[in-house]
């Protein structure tokens, strides 16, 4: 019989793993060399959220942990504060090193999926990246400006696998920010 702490404890963990579920269709893309993936990408296309919300000039910086993750660095100008915003965090392959689906977390034990599920495997000039569910999407890239055809390849495949890319925001890249 289970008592109220097991329930507790049983429903946190259903939580937390249904945080790092993967969209039905998505899949994370395979080869994957996060040698290759370190750096700086800027935001191109994103989903919203109230912790990226007025956020522009969105960047994610991710360089090796001594532990064997990845340090994330997130970045975005707020306009309307007159500030930049930060936020780090460290995120860990879930399954093994050659497959883009990784768990990241910015506070405490909470981690969330981090789902590679299209990338440029020739030159890691862009990615596709989904959250546990198809509320969480972005297009990132090495460069702030991408070709059109891109961003329309983008959101081709986005909406046909479930994701409402009528309300993508487009975050705006400028350097002369207060």
């Amino acid at each position: 019989m289970l008592n109220r702490r097991h329930c507790v404890l049983l429903a946190s963990l259903l939580f937390l793993s249904g945080c790092l579920g993967v969209p039905a269709g998505v899949q994370p893309v395979q080869n994957f060399d996060v040698q290759r993936y370190l750096g700086t990408w800027y935001e191109i296309a994103r989903l919203d959220h109230s912790f990226e919300r007025g956020l522009n000039s969105v960047t994610a910086n991710y360089t090796l942990r001594d532990d064997g993750g990845v340090r994330v660095l997130n970045r975005g100008y707020s306009s309307t504060e007159r500030q930049w915003s930060e936020a780090e965090g460290k995120a860990y392959f879930v399954q093994d090193e050659t497959t883009g689906y990784l768990k990241v977390s910015f506070f405490g034990p909470f981690y969330g999926a981090y789902v590679i599920f299209d990338l440029d495997h020739d030159n890691y000039q862009y990615a596709f990246i989904s959250g546990p569910n198809t509320d969480y999407l972005w297009l990132l890239a090495r460069t702030p400006t991408v070709e059109p055809a891109l961003v329309e390849r983008f959101r081709t495949q986005a909406k046909a696998l479930g994701f409402d890319t009528g309300a993508l925001i487009y975050p705006e890249h400028a350097t002369d920010f207060d």
